[in-house]
Protein backbone atom coordinates (compact mmCIF):
# COMPACT_ATOMS: atom_id res chain seq x y z
CA UNK A 1 0.00 0.00 0.00
CA UNK A 2 2.51 2.62 0.91
CA UNK A 3 4.37 2.34 -2.68
CA UNK A 4 0.86 2.75 -4.08
CA UNK A 5 0.32 5.91 -2.33
CA UNK A 6 3.66 7.44 -3.20
CA UNK A 7 2.37 6.98 -6.57
CA UNK A 8 -1.02 8.26 -6.15
CA UNK A 9 0.56 11.48 -4.18
CA UNK A 10 3.25 11.85 -6.85
CA UNK A 11 0.59 11.69 -9.64
CA UNK A 12 -2.04 13.90 -8.14
CA UNK A 13 0.75 16.62 -6.96
CA UNK A 14 2.32 15.80 -10.54
CA UNK A 15 5.62 15.82 -9.11
CA UNK A 16 8.75 13.61 -7.84
CA UNK A 17 10.12 15.74 -6.20
CA UNK A 18 9.52 16.16 -2.06
CA UNK A 19 6.33 16.32 -1.09
CA UNK A 20 5.36 17.66 2.37
CA UNK A 21 2.12 17.42 4.71
CA UNK A 22 1.21 20.89 3.91
CA UNK A 23 2.79 23.67 2.13
CA UNK A 24 1.76 27.33 1.64
CA UNK A 25 0.30 27.97 -1.40
CA UNK A 26 0.58 32.12 -2.43
CA UNK A 27 -1.71 32.08 -5.85
CA UNK A 28 -3.35 36.03 -5.52
CA UNK A 29 -2.61 39.10 -4.32
CA UNK A 30 0.50 38.51 -1.49
CA UNK A 31 2.98 39.93 -3.39
CA UNK A 32 1.29 43.17 -3.80
CA UNK A 33 -0.10 43.85 -0.54
CA UNK A 34 3.17 43.14 1.22
CA UNK A 35 4.94 45.14 -1.29
CA UNK A 36 2.56 47.96 -0.49
CA UNK A 37 2.93 47.60 3.72
CA UNK A 38 6.33 48.03 3.02
CA UNK A 39 6.21 50.88 0.90
CA UNK A 40 3.56 52.44 3.33
CA UNK A 41 6.52 51.82 6.37
CA UNK A 42 3.38 50.47 8.64
CA UNK A 43 4.74 47.17 9.19
CA UNK A 44 4.10 46.80 12.36
CA UNK A 45 1.39 46.69 14.75
CA UNK A 46 -0.71 49.40 13.28
CA UNK A 47 -1.71 49.55 9.55
CA UNK A 48 -4.95 49.17 7.62
CA UNK A 49 -4.46 45.58 6.34
CA UNK A 50 -4.31 44.71 10.52
CA UNK A 51 -8.18 45.74 10.53
CA UNK A 52 -9.11 44.48 7.18
CA UNK A 53 -7.87 40.76 8.16
CA UNK A 54 -10.50 41.04 11.28
CA UNK A 55 -13.59 42.21 9.37
CA UNK A 56 -12.74 39.88 6.58
CA UNK A 57 -12.66 36.92 9.45
CA UNK A 58 -15.38 38.69 10.99
CA UNK A 59 -17.33 37.73 7.48
CA UNK A 60 -15.73 34.35 6.84
CA UNK A 61 -16.68 33.01 10.41
CA UNK A 62 -20.06 34.91 11.19
CA UNK A 63 -18.17 35.82 14.93
CA UNK A 64 -19.09 39.60 16.41
CA UNK A 65 -15.78 39.90 16.73
CA UNK A 66 -11.80 38.49 15.60
CA UNK A 67 -8.40 40.40 17.28
CA UNK A 68 -5.25 39.23 15.34
CA UNK A 69 -2.68 38.03 17.34
CA UNK A 70 1.22 37.29 17.00
CA UNK A 71 0.52 33.38 16.90
CA UNK A 72 -2.19 30.76 17.75
CA UNK A 73 -0.88 30.13 21.01
CA UNK A 74 -1.41 33.79 22.21
CA UNK A 75 -4.82 33.68 20.87
CA UNK A 76 -5.66 30.91 22.92
CA UNK A 77 -3.63 32.16 25.80
CA UNK A 78 -5.64 35.22 25.57
CA UNK A 79 -9.02 33.75 25.15
CA UNK A 80 -8.60 31.73 27.99
CA UNK A 81 -7.66 35.12 30.10
CA UNK A 82 -10.72 36.43 28.92
CA UNK A 83 -12.90 33.33 29.77
CA UNK A 84 -11.69 33.90 33.43
CA UNK A 85 -8.83 31.27 33.22
CA UNK A 86 -6.61 31.80 36.43
CA UNK A 87 -3.70 30.35 38.07
CA UNK A 88 -4.83 27.09 40.25
CA UNK A 89 -7.41 26.34 38.59
CA UNK A 90 -8.38 22.88 36.60
CA UNK A 91 -8.97 22.99 32.49
CA UNK A 92 -10.43 19.99 30.83
CA UNK A 93 -9.17 19.57 27.28
CA UNK A 94 -8.19 16.21 25.28
CA UNK A 95 -4.72 14.64 26.02
CA UNK A 96 -4.90 14.02 21.80
CA UNK A 97 -4.02 17.59 20.63
CA UNK A 98 -1.01 19.66 19.50
CA UNK A 99 1.42 21.04 22.43
CA UNK A 100 0.31 24.10 22.35
CA UNK A 101 -2.85 24.06 23.92
CA UNK A 102 -1.15 22.56 27.25
CA UNK A 103 1.18 25.25 26.66
CA UNK A 104 -1.16 28.46 27.03
CA UNK A 105 -2.45 26.36 29.80
CA UNK A 106 0.99 25.91 31.89
CA UNK A 107 2.25 29.41 31.75
CA UNK A 108 -1.31 31.05 32.76
CA UNK A 109 -0.78 28.39 35.95
CA UNK A 110 -3.70 26.42 35.20
CA UNK A 111 -3.62 22.58 35.01
CA UNK A 112 -5.15 20.55 32.18
CA UNK A 113 -6.97 17.44 32.83
CA UNK A 114 -7.12 14.86 29.99
CA UNK A 115 -10.35 13.22 28.95
CA UNK A 116 -10.92 10.83 25.82
CA UNK A 117 -11.46 11.48 22.69
CA UNK A 118 -14.39 10.87 20.13
CA UNK A 119 -13.72 7.97 17.48
CA UNK A 120 -16.68 10.66 15.43
CA UNK A 121 -14.96 13.81 15.78
CA UNK A 122 -11.20 13.01 16.95
CA UNK A 123 -11.85 15.76 19.69
CA UNK A 124 -12.72 15.45 23.02
CA UNK A 125 -15.55 13.41 23.54
CA UNK A 126 -18.85 14.57 25.29
CA UNK A 127 -20.04 11.04 27.07
CA UNK A 128 -16.29 10.86 28.50
CA UNK A 129 -16.10 14.39 29.74
CA UNK A 130 -19.62 13.83 31.73
CA UNK A 131 -18.05 10.56 33.02
CA UNK A 132 -15.35 12.37 34.16
CA UNK A 133 -17.20 15.03 36.29
CA UNK A 134 -19.48 12.60 37.44
CA UNK A 135 -16.99 10.56 39.08
CA UNK A 136 -14.42 13.45 39.85
CA UNK A 137 -16.69 16.73 40.68
CA UNK A 138 -19.33 18.05 42.68
CA UNK A 139 -21.20 21.38 42.56
CA UNK A 140 -20.23 24.24 45.12
CA UNK A 141 -22.20 26.52 46.77
CA UNK A 142 -21.03 28.90 44.74
CA UNK A 143 -22.74 26.71 41.58
CA UNK A 144 -19.08 26.10 40.70
CA UNK A 145 -17.65 22.64 39.51
CA UNK A 146 -14.84 21.16 42.06
CA UNK A 147 -12.49 18.49 42.11
CA UNK A 148 -13.49 16.29 44.96
CA UNK A 149 -10.33 15.65 46.03
CA UNK A 150 -8.28 18.96 45.47
CA UNK A 151 -10.73 21.23 45.88
CA UNK A 152 -9.59 23.21 42.52
CA UNK A 153 -12.31 24.38 40.78
CA UNK A 154 -12.69 23.02 37.31
CA UNK A 155 -12.85 26.31 35.19
CA UNK A 156 -13.34 25.68 31.43
CA UNK A 157 -13.27 23.20 28.75
CA UNK A 158 -11.21 23.26 25.39
CA UNK A 159 -12.38 20.98 22.79
CA UNK A 160 -9.40 21.24 19.43
CA UNK A 161 -10.95 20.63 16.29
CA UNK A 162 -8.68 17.82 15.38
CA UNK A 163 -7.55 18.17 11.50
CA UNK A 164 -10.51 20.12 11.51
CA UNK A 165 -13.16 17.83 12.09
CA UNK A 166 -15.92 19.79 14.28
CA UNK A 167 -16.55 18.26 17.77
CA UNK A 168 -19.77 17.22 19.13
CA UNK A 169 -20.40 20.71 20.26
CA UNK A 170 -23.95 20.63 20.94
CA UNK A 171 -23.20 17.98 23.33
CA UNK A 172 -20.18 19.41 24.87
CA UNK A 173 -22.05 22.66 25.56
CA UNK A 174 -24.75 20.62 27.77
CA UNK A 175 -22.41 19.32 29.48
CA UNK A 176 -20.54 22.68 30.48
CA UNK A 177 -24.00 24.02 31.09
CA UNK A 178 -24.78 21.81 33.39
CA UNK A 179 -21.43 21.82 35.28
CA UNK A 180 -21.11 25.77 34.80
CA UNK A 181 -17.69 25.49 32.66
CA UNK A 182 -16.60 27.90 29.84
CA UNK A 183 -16.03 26.68 26.61
CA UNK A 184 -13.30 27.81 25.26
CA UNK A 185 -12.72 26.20 21.52
CA UNK A 186 -8.96 25.42 20.18
CA UNK A 187 -10.27 26.21 16.55
CA UNK A 188 -6.57 26.94 15.67
CA UNK A 189 -6.56 23.65 12.75
CA UNK A 190 -10.54 24.91 11.55
CA UNK A 191 -11.10 27.77 9.67
CA UNK A 192 -13.63 26.86 6.88
CA UNK A 193 -15.28 23.90 9.06
CA UNK A 194 -18.52 24.23 10.03
CA UNK A 195 -20.67 22.31 12.80
CA UNK A 196 -24.33 22.35 11.42
CA UNK A 197 -23.99 25.42 9.13
CA UNK A 198 -22.24 27.42 12.09
CA UNK A 199 -18.45 27.73 11.88
CA UNK A 200 -16.52 26.36 14.28
CA UNK A 201 -15.27 28.93 16.77
CA UNK A 202 -18.16 31.01 17.35
CA UNK A 203 -19.70 28.69 19.74
CA UNK A 204 -17.70 29.37 22.80
CA UNK A 205 -17.33 32.94 24.16
CA UNK A 206 -13.99 32.81 23.29
CA UNK A 207 -12.03 30.84 20.91
CA UNK A 208 -8.92 30.73 18.82
CA UNK A 209 -7.66 30.05 15.80
CA UNK A 210 -4.27 29.68 14.07
CA UNK A 211 -2.41 31.12 10.69
CA UNK A 212 0.95 29.40 11.17
CA UNK A 213 2.61 28.20 7.52
CA UNK A 214 1.42 24.69 7.83
CA UNK A 215 -2.68 26.01 7.88
CA UNK A 216 -5.20 26.53 6.08
CA UNK A 217 -4.49 29.79 4.84
CA UNK A 218 -0.87 31.50 6.57
CA UNK A 219 0.01 34.96 7.59
CA UNK A 220 3.82 33.10 8.27
CA UNK A 221 3.20 33.31 12.22
CA UNK A 222 0.23 34.69 13.50
CA UNK A 223 -3.66 33.81 15.07
CA UNK A 224 -6.72 35.34 15.60
CA UNK A 225 -9.28 35.62 18.46
CA UNK A 226 -12.51 34.97 18.19
CA UNK A 227 -15.10 36.42 20.33
CA UNK A 228 -19.10 35.81 20.58
CA UNK A 229 -19.83 39.48 21.95
CA UNK A 230 -18.63 42.58 20.90
CA UNK A 231 -18.15 44.37 23.90
CA UNK A 232 -16.00 41.72 24.88
CA UNK A 233 -14.38 41.61 22.08
CA UNK A 234 -13.41 45.18 22.17
CA UNK A 235 -11.92 44.86 25.50
CA UNK A 236 -9.97 41.54 24.35
CA UNK A 237 -8.45 43.80 21.66
CA UNK A 238 -7.39 46.22 24.23
CA UNK A 239 -5.98 43.94 26.33
CA UNK A 240 -3.61 42.17 23.37
CA UNK A 241 -2.41 45.77 22.87
CA UNK A 242 -0.88 45.80 26.62
CA UNK A 243 -3.90 47.84 27.57
CA UNK A 244 -2.75 51.64 26.53
CA UNK A 245 -5.65 54.18 26.78
CA UNK A 246 -5.80 56.14 23.16
CA UNK A 247 -4.32 59.29 23.79
CA UNK A 248 -2.24 61.17 20.97
CA UNK A 249 1.08 61.34 22.77
CA UNK A 250 0.77 60.49 26.55
CA UNK A 251 1.68 56.57 27.74
CA UNK A 252 -1.08 54.97 29.93
CA UNK A 253 -2.01 51.41 30.71
CA UNK A 254 -5.48 50.76 32.67
CA UNK A 255 -4.73 47.14 33.51
CA UNK A 256 -2.13 44.00 32.61
CA UNK A 257 -2.04 43.54 29.23
CA UNK A 258 -0.16 41.60 26.57
CA UNK A 259 1.71 42.77 23.76
CA UNK A 260 0.20 40.43 21.52
CA UNK A 261 -1.05 42.34 18.02
CA UNK A 262 -0.42 40.61 14.76
CA UNK A 263 2.08 43.47 12.09
CA UNK A 264 0.57 44.80 9.51
CA UNK A 265 3.11 42.76 7.68
CA UNK A 266 1.88 39.58 8.27
CA UNK A 267 -1.89 40.64 8.29
CA UNK A 268 -1.22 41.92 4.64
CA UNK A 269 -0.54 38.64 4.02
CA UNK A 270 -3.45 37.18 5.35
CA UNK A 271 -5.72 39.12 3.37
CA UNK A 272 -4.61 37.97 0.46
CA UNK A 273 -5.26 34.15 1.62
CA UNK A 274 -8.65 35.06 3.10
CA UNK A 275 -9.23 35.96 -0.87
CA UNK A 276 -8.50 32.63 -2.03
CA UNK A 277 -9.79 30.93 1.28
CA UNK A 278 -12.84 29.26 -0.76
CA UNK A 279 -10.88 27.67 -3.47
CA UNK A 280 -8.70 26.19 -0.88
CA UNK A 281 -10.82 24.71 0.44
CA UNK A 282 -13.06 23.16 -2.38
CA UNK A 283 -9.65 21.91 -3.50
CA UNK A 284 -8.78 20.20 -0.01
CA UNK A 285 -12.45 18.65 -0.37
CA UNK A 286 -11.90 17.92 -3.61
CA UNK A 287 -8.57 15.83 -2.48
CA UNK A 288 -9.76 14.56 0.67
CA UNK A 289 -12.96 12.49 -1.90
CA UNK A 290 -9.99 11.42 -3.38
CA UNK A 291 -7.95 10.02 -0.62
CA UNK A 292 -11.36 8.11 0.32
CA UNK A 293 -11.87 6.71 -2.47
CA UNK A 294 -8.10 5.40 -2.80
CA UNK A 295 -8.45 3.63 0.67
CA UNK A 296 -12.27 2.65 -0.11
CA UNK A 297 -10.95 -1.08 -0.76
CA UNK A 298 -8.12 -1.56 1.49
CA UNK A 299 -7.17 -2.74 4.76
CA UNK A 300 -6.85 1.44 5.54
CA UNK A 301 -9.40 3.50 7.19
CA UNK A 302 -9.82 7.25 5.98
CA UNK A 303 -10.86 9.14 8.32
CA UNK A 304 -14.14 11.20 6.43
CA UNK A 305 -15.81 14.38 8.16
CA UNK A 306 -18.70 14.01 10.89
CA UNK A 307 -22.11 13.49 9.58
CA UNK A 308 -23.83 17.06 11.44
CA UNK A 309 -20.20 18.60 9.93
CA UNK A 310 -18.23 20.08 6.61
CA UNK A 311 -14.88 19.88 7.75
CA UNK A 312 -11.81 21.53 5.63
CA UNK A 313 -9.73 18.93 6.21
CA UNK A 314 -7.03 20.62 6.95
CA UNK A 315 -4.68 17.11 7.44
CA UNK A 316 -5.86 14.42 5.67
CA UNK A 317 -5.05 11.20 8.07
CA UNK A 318 -5.87 7.13 7.49
CA UNK A 319 -6.14 4.48 10.32
CA UNK A 320 -3.98 1.77 9.81
CA UNK A 321 -4.62 -1.65 10.94
CA UNK A 322 -1.86 -2.40 13.66
CA UNK A 323 0.96 -0.19 15.31
CA UNK A 324 3.39 -2.47 13.29
CA UNK A 325 2.10 -1.60 9.79
CA UNK A 326 1.69 1.91 10.40
CA UNK A 327 5.57 1.92 11.26
CA UNK A 328 6.51 0.40 8.22
CA UNK A 329 4.01 2.48 6.27
CA UNK A 330 5.46 5.96 7.60
CA UNK A 331 8.92 4.78 6.78
CA UNK A 332 8.93 3.39 3.16
CA UNK A 333 6.53 6.83 2.63
CA UNK A 334 9.21 9.35 3.96
CA UNK A 335 11.84 7.00 2.67
CA UNK A 336 10.61 7.70 -1.16
CA UNK A 337 9.88 11.44 -0.85
CA UNK A 338 6.24 11.40 0.54
CA UNK A 339 6.10 13.17 4.19
CA UNK A 340 3.61 10.78 6.75
CA UNK A 341 3.61 11.02 10.20
CA UNK A 342 2.28 10.16 12.83
CA UNK A 343 -0.22 11.87 15.16
CA UNK A 344 1.56 13.90 18.39
CA UNK A 345 2.46 12.05 21.58
CA UNK A 346 -0.30 12.40 23.71
CA UNK A 347 -0.25 14.56 26.36
CA UNK A 348 0.51 12.47 29.65
CA UNK A 349 3.44 11.25 27.85
CA UNK A 350 5.52 14.40 27.98
CA UNK A 351 7.54 15.30 31.10
CA UNK A 352 5.51 18.39 31.83
CA UNK A 353 2.24 16.69 31.65
CA UNK A 354 3.23 13.25 33.22
CA UNK A 355 1.12 13.73 36.32
CA UNK A 356 -1.85 15.44 35.24
CA UNK A 357 -5.31 14.05 36.10
CA UNK A 358 -7.05 12.19 33.36
CA UNK A 359 -9.44 9.73 32.86
CA UNK A 360 -9.76 6.60 30.76
CA UNK A 361 -7.97 7.43 27.56
CA UNK A 362 -8.54 4.25 25.25
CA UNK A 363 -9.60 6.01 21.71
CA UNK A 364 -6.96 8.79 22.24
CA UNK A 365 -4.31 5.56 22.81
CA UNK A 366 -5.91 3.86 19.61
CA UNK A 367 -5.37 6.35 17.47
CA UNK A 368 -1.77 7.46 18.67
CA UNK A 369 -0.87 3.55 17.75
CA UNK A 370 -2.94 3.35 14.55
CA UNK A 371 -3.32 7.15 12.60
CA UNK A 372 -1.00 8.78 10.47
CA UNK A 373 -1.36 11.61 8.52
CA UNK A 374 -0.72 12.14 4.91
CA UNK A 375 -0.28 14.94 2.17
CA UNK A 376 -2.94 17.01 2.05
CA UNK A 377 -1.58 20.87 0.56
CA UNK A 378 -4.52 21.96 -1.87
CA UNK A 379 -4.38 20.72 -5.64
CA UNK A 380 -4.75 23.00 -8.18
CA UNK A 381 -6.30 21.41 -10.69
CA UNK A 382 -8.10 23.52 -12.53
CA UNK A 383 -10.80 24.06 -10.10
Amino acid sequence: MHNKLVKFVQDTYQTKEFIPLHAPTFAGNEKEYVNNTIESTFVSSVGKYVDQFEQQIEAFTGTAKAIATVNGTAALHTALYMAGVKSGDLVITQALTFVATCNALYHMGAEPVFVDVSKISLGLCPKALECYLEDNAFINNDGFSQHNVTQQVFRAVVPMHTFGHPVELEELMAVCVKWNLKLVEDAAESLGSFYKGQHTGTFGSFSAVSFNGNKVITTGGGGMVLCKNYEEGMHTKHVTTTAKVPHPYEFFHDEAGFNYRLPNLNAALGCAQMEVLPKFIQQKRALAQQYNNFFADSEFTFITEPDYAKSNYWLNAIICPNSETRETFIKETNAQGVMTRPIWKLMHRLPMFQNAKRGALPISEWLESTLVNIPSSPVNNGQ
